[in-house]
């Protein structure tokens, strides 16, 4: 792991970089930008943890430093798991300046985190903390925006990962509704945008949302989606959960959903995880923060600005 200190200049809390490898190979002007942003507004240590257990003990040893990660969702997901790990996820709000392919940093936009590096890097410096959920599950997982079950499992890239995807690996290796009822405009319409689809393969699968049972290993399940609510709904702490079943479709909203079945996989914000027998997600509601861009004063007129 390798490390460089700043001096303090005064102003914006210190902060703790914690730079993805994966960022820097794949996009180094950007990681650069932001460094250059942020280095020159506050005092930043630079880290670059290559193992889980490098990777924890810099976040132990932060002191009062905000962590703050420059590169991909899967990036800011170990880092948020780590922090629940040692029970200091909603310490200090956390920070994200996005590097990464457009697949790889989705889940950072639909939290609010500007894409561009200076922008981002703005928004660490000045900008206002948010309380947002967080899927946290039995094994010890996090998910920021949602997680996945398809029939067809999930597929695990191939080629060999490289920096704190290798990381990520070794880590992800430890690791209101009713019954459901025909979907008859699901028969011949089409699903809706970003819905789980008709073409997914078939596993037997049992789901249960906050002790109802919604699906059982009788009748097979296409997809299952479980997904936090944004906007106004953040910190209700509840989550979104979609059922298809060939001919059936079903929507519901609990506080912690299991699902069992003789072994499936998934994505955690689109990161394969598993096979597994059985695994229980619940929401942490407000329980982490992000830094997020603050909003424009409003004007004389009572305008928003």
């Amino acid at each position: 792991m390798s490390s460089l200190s700043t001096p303090a200049t005064g102003g914006p809390e210190p902060l703790l970089l914690l730079l993805d490898p994966a960022a820097r190979q794949s996009d180094g002007e950007s990681v650069r930008i932001a460094k250059d942003v942020l280095s020159g507004g506050t005092d930043v240590k630079v880290a670059c943890p290559e193992t889980p257990s490098e990777l924890d003990r810099v976040l132990s040893h932060r002191g009062r430093r905000r962590p703050v990660v420059i590169g991909s969702d899967l990036a800011l997901q170990r880092v948020l798991q780590a922090l629940y790990r040692q029970r200091e996820l909603g310490t200090d709000p956390v920070g994200l300046v996005p590097v990464g392919r457009p697949e790889e940093v989705a889940a950072a936009r639909g939290l609010g985190v500007p894409a561009a590096p200076v922008a981002a890097a703005r928004a660490v410096l000045a900008g206002a903390p948010r309380k947002l959920d967080l899927l946290v599950d039995d094994g010890g997982g996090v998910a920021l925006g949602g997680v996945r079950i398809s029939g067809s499992g999930s597929r695990r890239p191939v080629g060999r990962p490289s920096g704190w995807r290798s990381l990520w690996a070794k880590l992800a290796a430890a690791e209101q509704g009713t019954v459901l009822t025909p979907d008859r405009a699901g028969r011949t319409g089409r699903p809706g945008r970003g819905e789980p689809g008709a073409g997914e393969q078939s596993s037997r699968l049992r789901v249960e949302a906050d002790g109802r049972l919604l699906a059982d290993v009788h009748r097979p399940v296409r997809v299952v989606q479980v997904t936090l609510p944004a906007g106004e709904a953040v910190g209700e702490g509840v989550m979104e959960i979609v059922v298809r079943a060939p001919g059936a479709l079903l929507r519901a909203k609990a506080a912690s959903v299991s699902v069992a079945g003789r072994g499936f996989g998934y994505l955690a914000d689109g990161r394969p995880v598993g096979p597994v027998r059985a695994r229980t997600w619940t929401v942490h509601p407000g329980c982490w923060g992000l830094l997020l861009p603050a909003a424009p004063p409003p004007r004389a007129d009572g305008a928003p600005g």
